[in-house]
């Protein structure tokens, strides 16, 4: 994201209790993961895996909310040749509200479509917005940062983004520059956001970790049915038809001819473009609770005990002098032997060999692949 000062974010008014009915939750699980191939696949990407833990990325995420946000109010917005893989997924969830979008049209339009769906049911909502695929500890608290968040938005007219208290200076996340503190409610802290930043190089990251003030942007969201539907009308109002014609729907026959109508028609653009980077009532919450976006396989080594040779083992390994390998032998036997340091899978009848440092290089492999048209069945 470009970077960008904004004006001074209006004052806030202390969040009072508000009615826990009136609470929703918009899961965005639309993304391929091809950083995670070959286990992540078109017809099975990362968010209907169990890359840690026993359950889903997706199940994972529903779950977190329990005991917060009821299951009638939780909305999944994902691929719509990936709905059936889906529902199953998360079976604590109504089937109708998994829903398949018809063409990817990135994060803004999956939020339009989850705001036009909740204002059917509730016009004066306020929601939340999170992700399939991230990795978060600590239940309680993070509730608890939700649980305020939705209080404040649901009294004022902001839009509120979650920010990461950084661990490390990390060259792999956006950040937000954190202005004043608003407000601090059961603990949660609530800041003005001045700008959003891109990915830093390494000594960027390093001054912006030591300032204090840049946190790590991780993509979930909070606001009030309202506020969202005025940034999008002054910042995204060609949103406005699909979002008019999917909230008159009343069957999922009617929902999926409306999205077929109108979802080819939208620019495909994220929310941080959209609407975070040019209006001026953007707040942030600061997020002290564990986290991360589980982006590539480097990513295991944070969430899996390594084994006496520092291995990231899932499934069935044995090494001989092999030591910093991270692999995924789910049914079968791999056996290292005198390597370091590399990316070792074995999924869908494909073994993966590939060095941590250039982790980022398999999506390059999946496009490589799919254009010589051969290996669909394997993408």
């Amino acid at each position: 994201m470009k970077k960008k000062t904004r004006p001074s974010a209006p004052a806030t008014r202390p969040s009072a209790p508000a009615p826990r009915s009136a609470f929703f939750a918009v899961i965005m699980a639309g993304g391929k993961g091809e950083r995670f191939w070959p286990a992540s696949t078109a017809k099975k990407p990362k968010q209907l895996l169990a890359l840690v833990g026993e359950k889903t990325l997706l199940a994972q995420a529903v779950d977190r909310l329990e005991g917060l946000i009821p299951p009638q109010n939780i909305f999944v917005i994902t691929n719509r040749d990936i709905v059936k893989e889906a529902r199953k997924a998360a079976p604590m969830l109504p089937a109708k509200q998994i829903i398949g979008e018809p063409v990817g049209r990135d994060t803004a339009a999956a939020i339009a479509l989850g705001a036009a769906l909740i204002g059917a049911r509730d016009p004066n909502a306020s929601f939340c917005v999170l992700t399939a695929d991230h990795i978060i500890g600590d239940r309680p608290l993070f509730q608890r940062t939700l649980r305020e968040g939705l209080k404040l938005a649901a009294q004022n007219d902001v839009l509120i983004t979650i920010g990461i208290q950084p661990a490390f200076p990390s060259t792999g996340f956006g950040y937000v520059e954190a202005g004043d503190v608003l407000a601090e409610n059961d603990g949660i802290t609530f800041l003005k956001a001045r700008r959003f930043v891109e990915k830093p190089n390494a000594e960027t990251a390093e001054d912006y970790v030591n300032t204090g003030r840049y946190f790590w942007n991780a993509g979930m969201f909070i606001w009030s049915l309202a506020a969202v539907r005025k940034a999008i009308a002054q910042f995204r109002p060609q949103l406005l038809p699909m979002m008019a014609r999917v909230g008159k729907t009343r069957t999922a026959a009617q929902l999926e001819a409306a999205m077929n109508k109108e979802y080819p028609k939208l620019e495909k653009i994220s929310v941080d473009y959209a609407l975070m980077e040019k209006a001026n009532n953007i707040v942030m919450i600061r997020g002290v609770f564990p986290w991360d976006d589980v982006g590539s396989w480097p990513a295991l080594e944070n969430h899996i005990a390594k084994d006496a040779a520092n291995n990231t083992v899932v499934g069935t390994c044995e090494n001989l002098d092999a030591s910093g390998n991270i692999v995924l032998s789910r049914g079968h036997l791999t056996a290292l032997i005198g390597v370091k340091d590399l990316i070792v899978v074995q999924a869908a009848g494909v073994t993966l060999v590939c060095p941590k440092a250039r982790a980022q290089d398999i999506k390059k492999m999946v496009e490589k692949l799919r254009a010589t048209k051969t290996y669909d069945k394997v993408l």
